[in-house]
């Protein structure tokens, strides 16, 4: 069973995921808004630091090089990141 803080902080990684790919490809047409850009930076950083703080706590959300693993490997362990029910 998901916990409570378990799928707020997965909805909130999904709403900065939603963001950053909305500015990127803003930017992809505007790269010189720096507002843009400023945002896209913060929203970024923010998304990084939450799914840290999910990985500690939950276990990757990806794999394939882009997160380290405890021991023992956690990948396998359900529920998977996009199986989280709301």
């Amino acid at each position: 069973m998901v916990g409570k803080e378990c799928k707020e902080l997965m909805s909130k990684i999904c709403e900065l995921e939603f963001a950053a790919i909305d500015l990127n490809l803003y930017l992809d047409n505007h790269p010189t808004c720096q507002q843009a850009i400023t945002d896209y930076n913060t929203i970024s950083q923010n998304l990084m630091s939450l799914k840290k703080i999910y990985e500690a706590n939950y276990g990757p959300l990806t794999n394939y090089g882009t997160c380290l693993s405890s021991y023992p490997w956690r990948w396998v362990d359900e529920p998977w990141p996009w199986e989280i029910e709301e």
